[in-house]
């Protein structure tokens, strides 16, 4: 199973992990989340991600979501990256997180893929009256 580490600014993402939680209905073993703030060195988080990783990392890969590109969390997930073993993509939202569990039994690159099409079809203009949901 593909790991999932959620690394954000603040509390997004544990609160991310806890509405997929609520949403799909059971836990994750391999969910991880870590929290960044302001006043932390990006060298020591940068060591507890690592250690994160090599945790979720049971064979199959790991995909790190972030939440704001050019952020610390970001910066972080950048340097987790070894091609085809650890992963990243940035802009994480719930259906992102969502897509990216549903589909942890596949491959990293299935898992990838899925992820930014969740999280780019997530994104909607509503328009009252329109029927969007």
């Amino acid at each position: 199973m593909v790991g999932i580490l959620i690394i954000s600014h603040g509390k997004l993402a544990a609160a991310l992990a806890e509405n997929a939680f609520h949403i799909l209905g059971k836990t994750w073993d391999n969910l991880e989340v870590l929290s960044v703030d302001k006043s932390e060195d990006p060298d020591q988080k940068l060591a507890v991600a690592q250690t994160l990783v090599a945790g979720l990392n049971q064979g199959a890969g790991v995909v790190v979501l972030s939440d704001m590109l050019g952020g610390t969390p970001s910066n972080i997930a950048s340097r987790l990256i070894r091609r085809g073993e650890v992963e990243a993509v940035s802009g994480v939202n719930l259906p992102m997180l969502v897509r990216a569990l549903s589909y942890s039994h596949q491959t990293l690159d299935v898992v990838v893929s899925k992820a930014v099409t969740g999280g780019l079809e997530g994104v909607v203009y509503i328009i009252p009256g329109e029927g969007n949901g």
